[in-house]
């Protein structure tokens, strides 16, 4: 018999489910509160399986490329991998990206949103769009969260 209880992680959030209050810390080591995050506007948490992989180089250039966009609707990005601060640090200079990565090399953010590939420590592709009061306002998975669009685009204006 195989132990698989830790295999599983926690229900993957879905759109109108209220997400808990979290903290994290970018590779600047400033600390960002998604409660206080949200007064300025809806924040974009996405969640991609290693920097410097061509499809997520493709998904992190696509939001940079549309960061005027999201801008005007008022949107964040936190870009959320399992790498640790360093190659973090690099991939986001590498992109030249002008928003905000998350480095979770303990999978803390991951196992939260249940996002976690069983058995190897990297998050599957997610994307979640989070508005006022911590509502999911849009979950995208796989290769429809390489696209930055469907995020922009369910971004209100305020």
């Amino acid at each position: 018999m195989f132990p698989i209880a830790g295999l599983f992680s926690a229900t993957t959030p879905r759109e109108g489910d209220v997400v808990p209050d979290f903290t994290c810390t970018d590779t600047e080591g400033r600390t960002h509160t998604l409660s206080a995050l949200l007064q300025a506007g809806p924040v974009v948490v996405a969640f991609f399986p290693k920097a410097f992989t061509p499809t997520c180089t493709r998904e992190l250039k696509g939001y940079r490329d549309r960061h005027e966009e999201l801008t005007r609707a008022h949107g964040q990005v936190l870009a959320v991998s399992m790498d640790d601060v360093e190659t973090m640090r690099r991939f986001k200079q590498e992109l030249g990206a002008p928003f905000t990565f998350v480095p979770d090399p303990e999978g803390e953010l991951v196992r939260r949103f249940g996002v976690k590939m069983p058995l190897i420590p990297v998050p599957r592709r997610y994307t979640f769009v989070l508005g006022e009061g911590r509502r999911v306002l849009k979950v995208e998975a796989g290769k429809d969260a390489a696209d930055p669009g469907g995020a922009i685009g369910a971004c209100p204006l305020r």
